[in-house]
């Protein structure tokens, strides 16, 4: 019997990457999306224009759905996040119960704060300071304690499968032009996920929830990666795109965070992005042993071809995207 998953915030980066996953494993799946919203060129997702908090609608529209998967994500800024995560939460919570189905939530590092372990595990203290990190933190406890059954997925910052990450914002901005931006030193590994390999993972998971407590903690590890791995990675695709000479280097630059910092009193975004700077200037990876335990070998793209799609994604090249799928899975 074929499975059916709901997606709540299916137009986002995340959202659309987990439902192709599901559908390439022959879920049926359901997109929700504003009402009114564009529907994304992709057949193989039904979507549905109702509205996050019209629960009974979204009870309706999908019927039988065995798994709801959280793709929502507020603007980059504290207003945003301190207005809206806890409610997006409440509304996703409320139609899962109605379901009687499981919540899959992506989460981030920021729950652990400045004095992060260079190897973070489920267990690791949360101790985070930022307001980002205590909103995360208080996102988790909420799922937790809604007696609904819960998975939350950790993972590094988001690449691939289009904008909205540091990797197109920041660190390839000017690669057409030869110039690599980084925030960090060129030796802090610091975690990274490339998308298409953490929605396989949510599938992976999902087939597997029968064996999972009513609320289960992950962690992906993708990739732990510098500065100067990510330049190992793009070069050569920089030297096929005729951005560089044939044996000349990518120019390294560093992100000017004095600017930043001073722009932050003016532009909300940067003053979010500054107070998370700790994470790029700590070293980080995270282990993934639980998870492996579960599903077996994680998902995981070599950073070449993953950068190749990445930049392909973001209409950068005119590479294809390689296709790297793991074997279809039904629940």
């Amino acid at each position: 019997m074929q499975a059916t998953v709901l997606i709540l915030g299916a137009r986002g980066r995340f959202g659309l990457a987990a439902g192709r996953a599901f559908a390439d494993a022959g879920w049926r799946v359901l997109g929700q999306i504003r009402p009114g919203a564009a529907v994304p060129a992709d057949t193989r997702i039904e979507w549905l224009g109702i509205d996050l908090n019209d629960t009974p609608a979204l009870r309706a529209a999908a019927h039988g759905a065995a798994v709801v998967v959280h793709a929502l994500n507020p603007a980059y800024n504290h207003q945003a996040w301190r207005a809206q995560v806890a409610p997006m939460m409440d509304a996703a919570i409320a139609v899962t119960r109605a379901l009687d189905a499981t919540l899959m939530v992506p989460g981030n590092v920021y729950n652990f704060g400045a004095a992060m372990p260079p190897v973070l595990r489920e267990e690791t203290p949360q101790a985070a300071q930022t307001v980002k990190g205590q909103i995360r933190i208080a996102m988790e406890a909420q799922l937790q304690h809604a007696g609904v059954r819960g998975v939350v997925i950790r993972a590094g910052d988001f690449f691939g499968s289009g904008r909205g990450s540091w990797f197109n914002s920041v660190i390839v901005r000017a690669i057409h032009k030869g110039v690599f931006t980084y925030p960090a030193r060129g030796d802090v590994a610091t975690a990274w996920a490339y998308l298409p390999d953490l929605a396989r993972t949510f599938v992976a998971v999902a087939c597997k929830r029968a064996q999972l407590r009513p609320f289960e903690v992950f962690h992906f590890a993708g990739y732990s990666i510098t500065a100067q791995q990510w330049l190992e990675a793009l070069e050569p695709l920089a030297q096929d795109q005729g951005w560089i000479k044939p044996g000349a280097h990518v120019k390294r630059r560093s992100l000017p965070w004095p600017l930043l910092r001073l722009g932050a009193w003016f532009v909300p975004t940067w003053a979010a992005l500054v107070e998370m700077r700790y994470l790029w200037r700590t070293p980080h990876t995270l282990a993934n042993d639980k998870l492996t335990a579960l599903i077996g070998p994680e998902p995981h793209t070599p950073l070449a071809l993953a950068a190749q799609a990445a930049l392909a994604d973001l209409g950068l090249t005119v590479l294809a995207p390689p296709q790297v799928r793991t074997p279809p899975a039904l629940a």
